[in-house]
């Protein structure tokens, strides 16, 4: 096995940052940069394992060898709309602008919540790689930006790159969903979401800048991902509730 590297990712676990971040999340599920310093606070030496993870595997090598930037591409709209209809660039592009969402927006939410600076060019392109992955994350697996939709992925995403800050998240999220939304399959369609990321390949790893022309469903079949049969069965109702609730936060 290659030696280990990436130690500036080893850090001490603070609880108490975490429990404080998290309240500020419960009360506004908005605060994107409060998710950041949650898993900031608990990842011990989670990034670290998943690092070494990264760079042993051939195409997390070859992704550090051409300093691939994903926030670069992902932020270039022209280059993205050329791509035909279906394809992952496409979808990914209706999903950003259907949402109201950017590239950049998550970027800076992560640079509020904390998101330092690395010595290693290879830990900095692979902690700011999996921050700008979310999105096609949620394109690829078939999640919605609705609040049961993010749990999913985050859920998903544990699966593959277990962080024990994100399972504080995940585990906090299900009754507290559960409590505001009791006619959701909360929990069951968190845990369909957690098989899903363990059964799929490996998208962290994942060359997404090779893959932007090709039909979303074939990148799907590559990566091993079926529906999301539980969360698809609710989705309308899932994102009423969110209609509801971005009604009342806005009143």
């Amino acid at each position: 096995m290659a030696h280990a590297r990436g130690h500036e990712l080893r850090r001490r676990v603070e609880p108490l940052k975490a429990v404080g971040a998290m309240r500020h999340l419960i009360a506004d599920k908005e605060d994107t940069a409060q998710v950041f310093r949650v898993v900031k606070a608990l990842s011990g030496n989670c990034y670290f394992h998943n690092f070494n993870r990264f760079m042993n595997s051939a195409n997390g090598r070859r992704i550090a060898s051409d300093r691939a930037d994903l926030l670069e591409t992902l932020c270039d709209r022209k280059r993205l709309a050329t791509c035909a209809s279906g394809t992952l660039a496409r979808a990914y592009l209706d999903f950003v602008y259907g949402e109201g969402l950017s590239a950049e927006g998550l970027a800076q939410a992560s640079e509020a919540g904390g998101l330092e600076d690395f010595s290693d060019p290879d830990v900095s392109l692979y902690r700011r790689r999996l921050r700008d992955a979310h999105d096609l994350f949620h394109v690829v697996t078939g999640y919605g930006r609705d609040a049961l939709g993010e749990l999913c992925v985050l859920s998903f995403g544990n699966a593959q790159f277990y962080n024990h800050g994100i399972a504080f998240i995940v585990g906090v999220g299900i009754p507290k969903m559960k409590l505001e939304a009791s006619q959701l399959p909360v929990a069951r369609a968190a845990f369909e979401a957690w098989r899903r990321g363990r059964a799929a390949a490996d998208l962290t790893t994942f060359y997404w800048e090779e893959n932007l022309d090709r039909p979303l469903e074939e990148v799907r079949r590559e990566l091993k991902l079926r529906p999301p049969e539980t969360y698809l069965r609710v989705r309308a109702l899932s994102e009423q509730v969110e209609r509801d609730y971005q009604a009342v936060r806005q009143a």
